[in-house]
Order: structure tokens, then C-alpha cells, then sequence
């Protein structure tokens, strides 16, 4: 959860888009196409989108990553249909497996994408397909389509995959369904045929730079990969298998991808000399690349919540996981009908708990409680509101004065009335952890990083077994080396990634 409340909702009013637009050439086609949006608008809304990105996720603070990330897609762009643009590449400081674009030639990857790639070719051939989105005039082709198109709505993610990954974050749907704010983010599909092009062009400017368009395809794996694991792991779980390739219908599947992917690679063998993959280039650039959650952001620690910044920590009850999202942590039960959610109070809702719980939810009736949550002053209220339609429901919350004087609001949340019932025991539990950090929170809420290490005799799971990894420390591992699902293994000695 981030300190500020932040959103790139204002940015949908960004352009003042006509009903007809005019022809504007494209340079990847060099057919003339109607346009709500000429190349200087492009440039100028792009620029206003990008410092929302940065005030959303933030750069990642590692100044030699981001010149190298930056020299590669310089590189590319040179070699691209629109390189007289001024490119910016930027690593955004989050978890997410995510790359994506805005026009104007501003393109993004975050440090979670970056550690599950395994050389400069396959990170080159993301960075490829990017610009191309860019190249294309993917963007303001939807703004076209859209005529109300919010550049702050971002992109497609990396290759037109929206992947649940990671096992817990799948999480997020159950957040943003019981709060109604806690939304995993704004993401808009780019078409088939976009992405798919995206895809060739992709190809084309790693031949171009002299990258094998093959890492295109390594790329695919890595995606399909993520899909595998987090089948994996919600089979393990006794949950149902997320479908990465259906979260978004208009996106081809992976497995489309890679019979495309491949095809188009395959037309560039022979037709160039290529480089090396740049592999140690690649681990010497992400070593000591923090992994996960960063203390910025808060961290999840199996079922413990630290978040340094605002100086608070919870604890959910066995069997529930912990979601973080930008706009709240949400404490969700094992059967995913039921969670605690947590917020920050708007900034001028005031100090007075009665008065802010009045303001927010409008009771019809209701009971009020004083509480003491670890030494903070917090205030309950059970009862009955009423929506603009008339129709009554419950609601149970409870605002606390947290560290710092900031105030928290903790919703108890449910699809239904059993749910919340059922699960009223374990919210008041994981409500009552509620605290400020302790000593022992704050030695707990270091960062986990990616080192290099000669792979071992014992192979991954002896890897695993000094691996703070959670859950299937050993396949989390395989997935970073890009060797999950697969019988290839390392040769012993070989340089690995590991997490510490």
C-alpha cells in the first residue's frame, strides 16, 4: 500500500479528441490513417502520462540499472520506423511481471519482469515489442477507437499477457470485488492484430540490432511458464487454475503467441550475424536487484505485513493470505469469500473517529465501540446504511489513529452474510494485530534481493533450502533460471540466480 492514494484516473480526460480526426501517415505501414491524435500530440500527452507513471510506481533507485536498461532500448530505437523520436526507458521500482508503453516513445519494464528474464537478448526482445506499440501508433489508434482514449489507462502488458503469477496475487480480484478501490490496476487491451504486429516488429529491430529474434520466443516461455506456476501452486492450494490466457479475450492465448513468435523467427535464420545473448552482462546488471516487495511499498512475509515508511505491521490469521495492492492491504481467508481490508483515511477526513465514520458511511443505526489496538486509539461501529437506491445493508468497520497520527480505516468485508459471519473470529484476530513496528518487525522487514551463485551439486533443492521463498521455494527458483517445467538443468558450476 502506498502512502499516498494515487491514480491516473485524472488522465482520462487528458485529450480533447475530435469526433473525425485527420489522415496522418503511419510509419510502420506508410498507409494514411484517420487520427484523433498527430505525432506532437502523441509526444506531449505521453509526457504528461509519464510523470503519472512515476508518481504511481516510482523509479527504481539503482542508477547503473537504468543506463543499461536505457542503452539497449536506445539501441533499438535507433533501428526502429520512428527513431528520430525522443525515447525514454525507464525501470519502474515494482514486482509486477510488466512491461508496457505510452506514445511518444516512453516505455516502461519493472524490476519484476526483469528477474524472471535470463539475458540482455530476451530483455531486448521485450523492449523490442514495446516499441513497437510505440512505432505503430498502437496507442493512438485506441484513442481513435475510444474517442475518450485516457492515456493514463496503461498498456497491454508485456506481449498482450495479463498474468495472475506469483500464486497470493491472484488474490487481487477478491480485493478489488470487496472494496471496490482495491483494484490491481488500469490495463487496456491492445488487439489481436496489434499485438501480433508488435510481436514482428519486435523481431525485426532485435535483427536490426543484432539480437537473435529468437529470444522472442524465450520470452513466450517465460510467460507461459508464470501461467504454469501459478497453476501449480493454486492446484496445491485447493484452488481453482487461474487461465492467464483468458483474462483478457481480445489478447491472443500465449500458445498463439509462441506458434507466431516462432514462425516470424524462424524467417529471420540466416539473415544476419547475431551477438551473444549478453547472459553475464545480464547478471552482473540485476545483481543485488531487490525481489518482491520492496520496504517502500511493504512487504508480505509469509503471513506477516511490515510496511516501514508508515511504521505499521499486521498479522493475518493461519490460512489467510495478505494482499498488497496500491490502494490497501487486504487480509483474504482461505475460502476467498471474506477479508479485512485496510486503508488510509482521505487526508482531510479530520481527526475525530465518530465524525470520519458519519462522513464516510452515513448510518441509518448503529452501535459504536472504543477499542485499543496495541496501545492505538481505535473506534468500532456496527449497523445499518443505506445506498442512493434505498436498499439497506450492514456494515462493520473500525478507524484506528495509527503510527504517525495517520488514520486507518479496517473494513470487514464479504460476498455474503454467512461469509462474514463465518470469518467475524479471524477479522477481530487479525484486526487486534494492528501495531506499530516492534524490533523485532523491523529486523523482519528487510528486502530480498537477487544474487548469483555457482549452481550447486545438490542442484535447486539445495538452492531451496536456505531460499526465504514462499511457496514451492524450489520451483520459484527454477522460474527465475527459466528452467520450470523443463528437463534441462544447469550444468554444475554454472552462474544461477538466487533470491537471499
Amino acid at each position: 500500500m502506498t502512502v499516498f492514494h494515487r491514480s491516473f484516473a485524472g488522465l482520462a480526460l487528458a485529450l480533447l479528441l475530435t469526433a473525425c480526426g485527420t489522415p496522418v501517415v503511419n510509419p510502420v505501414t506508410g498507409q494514411a490513417e484517420r487520427s484523433v491524435m498527430d505525432e506532437q500530440a502523441e509526444i506531449r500527452e505521453g509526457r504528461k502520462a509519464h510523470d503519472q507513471v512515476l508518481k504511481e510506481y516510482g523509479r527504481y533507485d539503482n542508477a547503473a540499472l537504468q543506463a543499461y536498461v536505457n542503452n539497449i532500448g536506445q539501441k533499438l530505437a535507433a533501428q526502429s520506423h520512428r527513431a528520430h523520436l525522443t525515447w525514454t526507458f525507464t525501470v519502474l521500482d515494482s514486482p509486477e511481471i510488466n512491461a508496457f508503453a505510452l506514445p511518444g516513445g516512453y516505455v516502461y519494464v519493472t524490476r519484476g519482469i526483469m528477474a524472471y528474464m535470463d539475458s540482455e537478448a530476451e530483455l531486448a526482445g521485450v523492449i523490442g515489442h514495446e516499441i513497437g506499440h510505440v512505432t505503430a501508433r498502437h496507442g493512438a489508434q485506441r484513442a481513435t477507437r475510444q474517442q475518450t482514449a485516457g492515456l493514463g489507462v496503461l498498456a497491454a502488458t508485456v506481449l498482450g499477457a495479463v498474468l495472475e503469477g506469483q500464486g497470493v496475487r491472484g488474490a487481487t480480484d477478491f480485493a478489488s470485488q470487496v472494496s471496490q478501490t482495491a483494484a490491481a490496476g488500469f490495463i487496456a487491451s491492445y488487439s489481436r492484430e496489434q499485438e501480433l504486429q508488435a510481436d514482428q516488429l519486435g523481431a525485426e529491430y532485435l535483427s536490426r540490432t543484432a539480437y537473435d529474434p529468437k529470444n522472442m520466443v524465450n520470452v513466450i516461455n517465460l510467460l507461459k511458464n508464470q501461467e504454469r506456476f501459478a497453476a501449480d501452486v493454486a492446484r496445491a492450494e485447493g484452488r481453482s487454475v487461474p487461465s492467464g490466457a483468458n483474462w483478457l479475450a481480445s489478447h491472443p492465448s500465449n500458445d498463439q503467441r509462441l506458434a507466431h513468435i516462432l514462425s516470424v523467427a524462424n524467417a529471420y535464420k540466416g539473415q544476419g550475424q547475431y551477438s551473444d545473448d549478453g547472459r553475464a552482462r545480464y547478471l552482473k546488471a540485476i545483481e543485488g536487484m531487490t525481489f518482491g516487495d520492496s520496504p517502500e511499498q511493504g512487504l508480505v512475509r509469509g503471513r506477516q505485513f511490515y510496511h516501514v515508511p508508515l511504521n505499521l505491521a499486521l498479522t493475518a490469521p493461519a490460512g489467510w493470505q495478505i494482499v498488497n495492492s496500491q490502494e490497501a492491504i487486504t487480509l483474504v481467508n482461505g475460502n476467498r469469500d471474506a477479508g479485512l481490508v485496510i486503508q488510509l483515511a482521505p487526508a482531510n477526513a479530520g481527526r475525530d473517529h465518530e465524525a470520519l465514520i458519519r462522513r464516510l458511511v452515513q448510518p441509518v443505526d448503529g452501535r459504536i465501540e472504543r477499542r485499543s489496538l496495541n496501545g492505538l486509539p481505535a473506534t468500532h461501529f456496527t449497523g445499518t446504511v443505506r445506498n442512493a437506491q434505498g436498499a439497506q445493508s450492514s456494515v462493520r468497520l473500525t478507524v484506528v489513529t495509527g503510527p504517525g497520527d495517520r488514520l486507518y480505516l479496517l473494513r470487514y468485508a464479504a460476498r455474503t452474510p454467512q461469509a462474514l459471519q463465518g470469518s467475524l473470529r479471524e477479522m477481530t484476530e487479525a484486526e487486534s494485530s494492528f501495531r506499530a513496528l516492534t524490533t523485532a518487525d523491523r529486523q523482519a522487514a528487510r528486502p530480498w534481493v537477487l544474487s548469483t551463485v555457482p549452481f550447486p551439486k545438490g542442484g535447486f533443492a539445495e538452492l531451496a533450502r536456505t531460499s526465504p521463498l514462499t511457496p514451492q521455494p524450489e520451483g520459484q527458483l527454477r522460474l527465475i533460471n527459466s528452467v520450470y517445467g523443463s528437463a534441462r538443468m544447469p550444468a554444475t558450476g554454472e552462474p544461477v540466480k538466487t533470491v537471499r
